[in-house]
């Protein structure tokens, strides 16, 4: 994998950010994108600009064409059985909220189980405490071990026949885990819940089959993964999908209106209200193209090794504070520095040219669990170098030598 060659195909990155080569570590919070998925999204517009799936002009078949063959190219990447289990939504929020607000919603009642993990990002937390509210059902915690991961023993204790649901990310947000959400799946199985799966942070960094992980439901954002922003999708078997109601309502997910009543096309269109998010699907199916172009088991190695590095380049730091796992992480490293605040920090490494994050990174549940308000996370895509990490060590060592002369 040349890197070189592949940040030559970021425009972004060849930049100065307070006189400094900009340094972006902050892919899990949203990715760059290559120029080949740039220039379909302009390609769109300039071209084939049109709504889809009702003229039957040239530009209307030409972008109906486009969109219908994203949904295929997603199918194919996650290994669906069918191009009717790929629901396009918002993002990976939208497609939880889907799922939670027509499917948790039709099956949970009073006794019921839906159960999560503290590590959980707010989109797949909230909308399950919402959940539990409307119908009566009892929101239940797998507990987290002190290095931050989970047992399959206390999955199987936390999950009962009073499961109806088990949601839970794929990789964090914060900690870098990566869950064992096949093992998951076949425990919520065996109880009759169904698993869903938040692919939020997996699906950039992780080749992902959802037949092997035999997930109901799996969802993602393309903006983490190369593409554009404000566009996902939701794969779900077709045998739920089927059985669900819409949340949204108006043109093209109907099949027959009356004045009175109305009825619904199949999946997925009927999830699929209003104009949908057309240039944003030609956009991710370009960046799939490029992902899969470069391969995902060599992009996940990369990872894996500059987070490695990374982790001992920082631990080496006096006052550092790592969080998550040592091993098995995915492509990023979770920190505080003693005695500065993780704002302070991150403007401190801005003014160097280096972006981080700092925040509770939509995990305030996961925050109390470290016993922290905050952190700072450095998070590392296909197109970072050891040599980067190099610089946010070096600047987070002027840091801790600067907030320590001010402190004294």
């Amino acid at each position: 994998m040349n890197v070189n060659a592949i940040r030559e195909q970021f425009p972004i990155l060849h930049q100065e950010i307070n006189g400094h080569s900009l340094v972006y570590l902050d892919s899990a919070a949203t990715s760059q994108k290559p120029r080949s998925v740039i220039d379909a999204v302009k390609r769109y517009y300039e071209w084939d600009n049109a709504n889809v799936h009702r003229g039957v002009h040239t530009l209307g078949s030409r972008a109906t064409e486009g969109y219908e063959a994203a949904r295929a190219k997603v199918a194919a990447f996650l290994n669906a059985s069918s191009e009717e289990e790929i629901v396009f939504t918002r993002g990976t929020t939208a497609a939880i909220n889907l799922v939670a607000s027509s499917y948790a919603r039709s099956v949970c009642g009073e006794g019921d189980e839906i159960v999560i993990t503290p590590m959980e990002h707010h989109s797949n937390l909230i909308p399950w405490q919402q959940a539990a509210k409307a119908t009566g059902a009892t929101l239940k915690y797998i507990p987290l071990q002190p290095d931050g991961t989970i047992s399959l023993a206390d999955v199987e204790a936390t999950v009962t026949s009073r499961t109806k649901v088990v949601s839970m990310t794929y990789a964090s947000n914060v900690l870098g885990v990566i869950n064992p959400v096949k093992e998951v799946a076949a425990i919520a199985h065996r109880n009759g819940a169904v698993m869903v799966v938040d692919g939020a942070q997996s699906t950039p960094h992780l080749k992902v089959d959802v037949q092997d992980l035999d997930c109901d439901f799996y969802a993602f954002s393309a903006h983490k993964m190369c593409g554009p922003t404000g566009i996902g999708a939701l794969y779900g078997k077709k045998a739920i999908l089927s059985r669900m109601e819409p949340i949204e309502y108006g043109g093209e997910m109907i099949d027959f209106v009356e004045l009175y009543e109305s009825t619904w096309k199949d999946v997925p269109t009927r999830f699929e209200g209003g104009t949908p998010i057309i240039a944003g699907a030609i956009g991710l199916a370009a960046a799939i193209d490029f992902l899969e172009e470069i391969g995902l088991d060599h992009i996940h190695h990369h990872e894996q090794k500059l987070a490695a590095y990374a982790y001992e380049q920082l631990s080496a730091i006096d006052g550092i504070t790592i969080y998550g796992p040592k091993e098995g992480r995915v492509g990023l490293v979770t920190f505080n520095l003693d005695d500065v605040h993780p704002h302070d920090v991150a403007t401190a490494l801005d003014s160097e040219g280096i972006a981080v994050r700092a925040g509770h990174h939509c995990c305030q549940p996961l925050m109390r669990w470290l016993n922290v308000s905050s952190t700072a996370r450095a998070s590392f895509y296909l197109y970072n170098t050891e040599e980067e990490i190099d610089r946010l060590a070096a600047s987070l060592q002027r840091t801790k030598e600067f907030f320590g002369h001010a402190i004294g």
